[in-house]
């Protein structure tokens, strides 16, 4: 499968700038092949904004209908990070919601792990529990930014058959050494291929390193982006992925479910 990881510069609070700098940033790549999945940021129509009144989507909103439309044009399936709207409407969800090649939504996952530092939570609550989808016959796990420090809700994951983690993020740069060693760790210690899609650029709090990163099941990067807006690329293997865990079945005390 083809994995393509947009790391864009997320404009601030600008929904509709947002969707042109992914459309051009899209163009610049050769037209993905269909059955790619593509991967952004999270919160990448919005950036890590805590002014949840203003940017917060119901479902079926702006960004979800750019995305949808997204995945059908290129015959894809898309996995973006959303400010949606929480059932308390004064609060926000930070979400990756992954969409078919028909457009249709067929997964959401609710950030597990807010940022204390932030004070993410009082802004946007924590979810309850893992989602794992099915794409192109990968098992696949979204996860975002914070989750990634910790091992639980990847083991949960993988306990449930996921074979690819997507990693959606705004990860600052004084952490950026954090980010490449624990994307490379969630992939070893759960012999499976790590997609850790970051954003480039600056808000008006902090600096982003961009640095996205794609992983093999053995820790081996295969894709690196530097610290400019760009196309993060590469082919992932699932058969090559299932062998090492048959080789080295370091997963057989998770029972895992086929």
């Amino acid at each position: 499968m083809t994995v393509i990881g947009l790391q864009t510069d997320i404009a601030w609070e600008d929904r509709d700038e947002n969707f042109s700098r992914i459309e051009t940033l899209l163009g610049q790549e050769a037209e993905p092949t269909p059955g790619s999945l593509l991967v952004l940021p999270e919160l990448c129509t919005a950036g890590f904004t805590m002014n949840t009144a203003v940017v917060s989507e119901p479902r079926g909103g702006n960004s979800e209908q750019f995305f949808s439309a997204l995945a059908k044009r290129h015959r894809a399936h898309v996995i973006a990070g959303i400010a949606a709207q929480n059932e308390n409407p004064a609060l926000g969800a930070n979400e990756a919601v992954c969409f078919a090649p028909d457009g249709g939504e067929i997964a959401r996952y609710r950030k597990r792990n807010p940022f204390p530092l932030a004070a993410e939570g009082e802004h946007y609550p924590a979810g309850n529990r893992a989602a794992v989808v099915e794409v192109n016959g990968w098992k696949v796990a979204p996860l975002i930014c914070y989750d990634l420090r910790f091992p639980e809700p990847f083991r949960e994951a993988a306990a449930l058959g996921a074979e690819l983690f997507v990693v959606i993020a705004n990860w600052p740069v004084a952490r950026v050494d954090h980010w490449i060693t624990l994307l490379r760790a969630r992939a070893i210690e759960n012999l499976a291929c790590v997609v850790g899609i970051n954003r480039a650029g600056s808000d008006p709090h902090l600096q982003y390193p961009g640095s996205s990163l794609i992983v093999g099941p053995k820790g081996e990067v295969l894709a690196q982006g530097g610290d400019e807006p760009c196309i993060v690329r590469a082919e992932l293997d699932l058969e090559a992925l299932r062998q090492w865990r048959r080789d080295f079945p370091a997963l057989s005390c998770l029972n895992v479910k086929s």
